[in-house]
């Protein structure tokens, strides 16, 4: 009797592993709410700090426990002389995500209580991890450009303190604020792959540095958080607006994908984009060039045309960053630098009511095979 098939969905497109409290993508429509809160509001209105106490508490912070909630982070942004050590003993050429997730994994070691799941214990090691991803990132490019690392400062915002310690200097106010605009942008973002693996290794009860650190590998792949990189990559290629046009219409006539269009979920205008592009608009004069917001915009404008695609959220982080002067491949660390805040709550609402994730997979190998003695094969088709 043949045996039927189940249903499959190519890359668990559409399948549903969960209930979440956190967050919730339309994608006919584009639209995207934190905890009930539309993106665009928040956006426009809030602070990464704010968001990350949001996505753990379920409520907007009011200003008191605002202040407390920052005051925590602060206090925790030192990093431990022996990880400090190690970044200094790790390759000049390393990719900073790699970076990141061995430090991540290496973070575990340094905890006493690591294996601690309760309550309390899981929001202190979010709030560890979320106040030390920019000062790890900050000290291996000092350290990467020959430089010591700057300490952290506890009196300023996440957003702020990062560029602070990338430069070691004032950060500018309006460069602050188009970073903190980012990050409440990215913090978190549905059933994403990242997430994804995240709470396939918290479901196994393994500890939170593991699932962070399964995170943070998954978030360094092309199709998802390495895709801005892409973005600009393609930008400084071109070269300038006018070469645009022939350059898209080249890519899509050899068949090949451009970097921040399109997207698994969303048929419509992504909404991060739209604030990203508006932030990139901003941005981009007070800077002294609008060169790339304008080539970027150009690169919509022909790719509408010519394949009716809309640009995803890469498309416009991609000028903002560059503009702010963050190297090209501390892009999607600092993307993780927002969406750690996400995967902690995904990982901290797992553990709470947990089940391990277990799915079938649909085999369509052979069956009913001989098995043949080794001195008796003919052949070996691996060889």
């Amino acid at each position: 009797m043949p045996i039927t098939a189940p249903d499959t969905n190519a890359g668990l497109r559409d399948a549903v592993v969960g209930n979440t409290r956190l967050s919730s993508i339309n994608g006919d429509e584009g639209k995207l709410i934190y905890c009930g809160f539309d993106i665009h509001d928040l956006a426009r209105s809030s602070t990464f700090e704010e968001i990350a106490y949001l996505l753990w508490f379920h409520a907007l912070p009011t200003r008191a426990n605002l202040a407390g909630f920052t005051k925590r982070l602060g206090a925790r942004r030192t990093l431990p002389a022996p990880l400090v050590a190690l970044l200094r003993s790790l390759p000049p050429q390393a990719v900073p995500m790699d970076v990141l997730r061995t430090v991540v994994s290496a973070l575990g070691l340094f905890d006493p209580a690591v294996k601690d799941m309760s309550v309390d214990a899981t929001l202190e090691k979010a709030t560890r991890m979320t106040a030390l991803f920019p000062t790890v990132l900050a000290a291996y490019h000092r350290i990467g450009q020959g430089k010591d690392p700057v300490a952290p400062r506890e009196d300023l915002n996440t957003a702020q303190n990062f560029l602070y310690m990338m430069s070691d200097s004032e950060p500018d106010p309006v460069a602050s604020r188009v970073l903190d605009v980012a990050l409440v942008l990215h913090a978190d973002h549905g059933m994403n792959a990242s997430t994804f693996s995240a709470i396939v290794t918290a479901a196994t009860l393994s500890d939170m540095y593991a699932a962070i650190t399964s995170a943070v590998g998954t978030l360094k792949g092309p199709l998802h958080g390495g895709a801005n990189e892409g973005v600009i990559d393609n930008l400084l290629e071109i070269g300038a607006v006018e070469r645009v046009d022939a350059w898209v219409a080249d890519k899509f006539a050899r068949h090949e994908k451009i970097m921040g269009f399109g997207h698994a979920v969303y048929r419509a205008y992504d909404p991060r984009a739209t604030e990203l592009k508006r932030i990139a608009k901003e941005m981009g004069p007070r800077a002294g060039s609008t060169k790339w917001v304008e080539m970027t915009e150009r690169m919509e404008k022909a790719v509408w045309d010519q394949k009716g695609l809309f640009p995803n959220v890469d498309l416009y982080s991609a000028s903002v960053y560059y503009t702010l002067g963050i190297p090209t491949t501390y892009f999607t660390p600092v993307f993780a630098m927002s969406r750690i805040a996400g995967w902690c709550a995904h990982v901290m609402e797992q553990y709470a009511d947990n089940k391990l994730i277990r799915p079938r997979a649909n085999y369509v190998g052979a069956r009913g095979s001989t098995y043949v003695p080794i001195d008796d094969r003919t052949s070996d088709v691996s060889a």
